[in-house]
């Protein structure tokens, strides 16, 4: 179970199995005496082969230093070979001293001895880093977020993955890298189909070949993309019925990418733009509290049963309660996290379940603990409005 776990996560670096604790080089000694000798045993038979390591946090220990340590752990049963390029078991020594760097302590806050279980996935961050990406936009989500964002979906091999606010698929491909087949749609043509100026430094157009597909064919996951579609989130294009196992989604916060959907003529037009291959939309302003009330219907109709919707909700901060996070009959609130972004503004990361079939219901009337429709939308937009004018700040 913990390997497996290890083989998701991109947030922890490694797991170990406990075998002592203390506050002191003494304090760690007499834990590791009293662990189960029973427990020790099958990892210190004489026909095995280990080595021992030393991490230090905040402080840089010697060669010398370090031989001193693992020599002072001769108490222990160790009847194997050493074995420092292949060995069967590895065991760490972990040393704590603290997190000012300007005053390291003589000696550490903690000591732990444990033996290695698995490391974790960081090195997925830098091999996606959107620094190497092939097609990127103005606001390409973080590849750590984006393998953050598909755990919390529970994202799985042969699942499939739809995003509304698919942009230029930067959460498509930590899905497809877990064997999902993913799918997205967006309002902005020119970014689905890799047209316009180009948001990286140094470069006026994008080029012939910047679109998804071909960041999905960077990473050697081609296979699993179905399609990205022009299309309006607000206007659904799908037949009825259950579709998508997962909806991971970053709806756009009005600040460095617009909110707008399709609109007419008699509406307030806030642009009409044209395309190098004369394609002409009128889109109108849509705004940020519409954008996830339709989210949350979208995801209770077209999610399977136990499918998980997970996207990010901005907050201003000095108004924020946990009630006016948007809710659905449908649907069940998992998790909600924080990333800070400012002393007055956050983003909450939230992954809700699907755990009731979709009907036609009053459902503004629903979200927010019972509170009215009217009440919700007039908070979310001074909230939101109040969060636009901080950022913009």
């Amino acid at each position: 179970m913990a390997r497996g776990l290890m083989k998701r996560t991109v947030c922890a670096k490694s797991i170990f199995e406990l075998w002592g604790h203390g506050r002191s080089s003494g304090e760690l000694y007499a834990s590791l005496k009293s662990y189960p000798v029973d427990k020790m045993l099958p990892y210190l038979q004489s026909d095995s082969t280990y080595k021992i390591n030393i991490h230090t946090f905040n402080k840089t220990l010697t060669q010398a230093e370090k031989i001193k340590k693992i020599d002072a752990l001769e108490f222990l049963p160790f009847n194997g070979k050493v074995n420092l390029k292949n060995p069967e078991h590895v065991f760490w020594i972990l040393e704590d001293y603290g997190m000012d760097p300007n005053n390291v302590p003589e000696e550490p806050i903690d000591l732990y001895f444990g033996r290695w279980i698995a490391d974790g996935q960081r090195e997925l961050i830098e091999s996606y880093s959107v620094k190497k990406r092939h097609f990127i936009g103005n606001t390409s989500m973080d590849a750590c977020l984006s393998f953050i964002m598909a755990n919390h979906g529970r994202v799985k091999p042969n699942d499939v993955v739809f995003d509304p606010f698919v942009g230029t698929g930067g959460l498509l491909i930590s899905s497809a890298h877990f064997g999902a087949y993913v799918c997205g749609t967006d309002i902005d043509y020119n970014t689905i189909h890799g047209l316009g100026k180009a948001s990286r430094k140094n470069q006026k157009w994008r080029g012939p070949d910047e679109n998804i597909r071909a960041n999905l064919r960077q990473y050697g996951l081609e296979k699993y993309y179905l399609d990205a579609l022009v299309s309006d989130s607000s206007k659904t294009i799908w037949r009825k019925g259950m579709l998508f196992d997962v909806i991971i989604t970053d709806p756009p916060y009005g600040i460095r990418e617009a909110t707008r959907r399709t609109g007419s003529q008699k509406e307030t037009v806030k642009s009409a733009e044209r395309s190098t291959e004369n394609h002409i939309f009128i889109s109108s302003s849509y705004h940020l509290s519409d954008i996830f009330f339709d989210l949350l219907k979208f995801a209770a109709e077209y999610l399977v049963m136990g499918g998980r919707l997970v996207y990010w909700l901005p907050i201003y901060r000095p108004e924020y309660t946990e009630e006016i996070i948007p809710r659905h009959p449908c649907l069940k609130l998992i998790s909600n996290c924080e990333q800070m972004l400012s002393s007055q503004t956050s983003r909450r990361l939230i992954t809700m379940e699907k755990v009731k079939e979709f009907k036609s219901c009053l459902y503004r009337g629903e979200i927010g603990n019972g509170s009215s429709s009217a009440g919700t939308m007039m908070w979310a937009r001074s909230s939101l409005c109040k969060l636009s004018q901080e950022i913009t700040a």
